[in-house]
């Protein structure tokens, strides 16, 4: 028996549903129900009669479906599939930024700890980020957390006065509007499209043709038909834009872009968990009471 019959044997004897991010290594998208961004993941999540969830992704977005499905078991195939956009705001941060700004409404990426969503009344994902802020009365103080990139890029497309916490992530910060520019001389007439968490999205906008959620990326890849796109963001999401469009060639600004953190889940680890049910994702119920609140505005936004 192959380890992915193994697995989808396993998954039936633990009711299990298998949800990957689009980061995930191409092999753990292939045998997933389903594969896509933080928000359509959490709706599945919230959909599903499976009493296992087994969440291929990082840490926050396994606590996560745990908050939406506290009677559910949920799985993180591997302990080490961290994130350094959560780790880049504590909950004790938030509380002493909140105190130097009484009454701020506070919007935290979906890329955070549990304990910090608990002291947020917000969570948005890059693909919903824009609507929730608008949906904000104008008269209010927001607190946008925790990446910068993301933020700046929701404040200039939202005209809206925020302050950014100075957070980001590690692999997209690492791409800069140079590097666009070069991509665009050696790939002459191929559209760019970014994610807003990249260093380079709200500093080279006019270099950008579309800057999209990783959900906004894959809705792109249906439609477009151009022969070659350049894609500014984890190298991990090409595998699926390719399958979906094989007459278009994804390539990505710089190959090097790849998450440690979403490479840790292999097939192995995801066997193991299933058969042991190992790693146990819990959240203690007075974080998860408070932190639902903040993720049930981001799944009806």
């Amino acid at each position: 028996m192959s380890i992915v019959e193994e697995i989808q044997r396993l998954k039936e004897e633990r009711h299990a549903v298998l949800l990957a991010h689009n980061y995930q290594r191409p092999e753990v998208q292939d045998i997933a129900d389903f594969v896509g961004d933080s928000l359509y993941l959490s709706k599945r999540a919230l959909e599903s009669d499976r009493e296992v969830i087994l969440f291929a992704g990082v840490r926050f977005m396994a606590e996560t479906a745990k908050i939406l499905n506290p009677t559910r078991t949920v799985l993180l195939p591997d302990l080490k599939a961290g994130c350094s956009l959560s780790d880049a705001i504590t909950a004790d941060q938030l509380r002493a930024w909140k105190q130097e700004h009484p009454g701020a409404v506070v919007v935290a990426y979906v890329n955070t700890s549990a304990e910090v969503k608990a002291e947020s009344d917000y969570c948005c994902t890059s693909s919903n980020a824009e609507r929730v802020v608008r949906s904000i009365p104008e008269d209010r103080e927001i607190l946008f957390l925790p990446d910068m990139f993301l933020g700046d890029y929701v404040r200039r497309k939202t005209g809206r006065k925020m302050h950014l916490w100075v957070g980001d992530c590690h692999v997209h910060t690492r791409m800069r509007p140079g590097d666009l520019a070069d991509a665009r001389a050696a790939h002459p007439g191929a559209p760019i499209v970014a994610h807003p968490e990249c260093g380079c999205a709200s500093e080279a906008l006019s270099q950008v043709d579309r800057v999209l959620s990783t959900d906004g990326m894959i809705r792109f890849a249906e439609e477009t038909r151009a022969p070659e796109v350049l894609v500014a963001t984890e190298i991990g999401i090409l595998h699926r834009m390719q399958r979906i469009n094989p007459t278009t060639r994804f390539t990505p600004i710089d190959a090097k872009t790849v998450c440690p953190f979403m490479k840790e889940i292999d097939l192995v680890d995801i066997r193991d968990s299933l058969r042991d049910l190992r790693h146990v994702i819990d959240v203690a119920p007075e974080v998860a009471t408070r932190a639902r609140r903040a993720l049930e505005r981001m799944v009806a936004a």
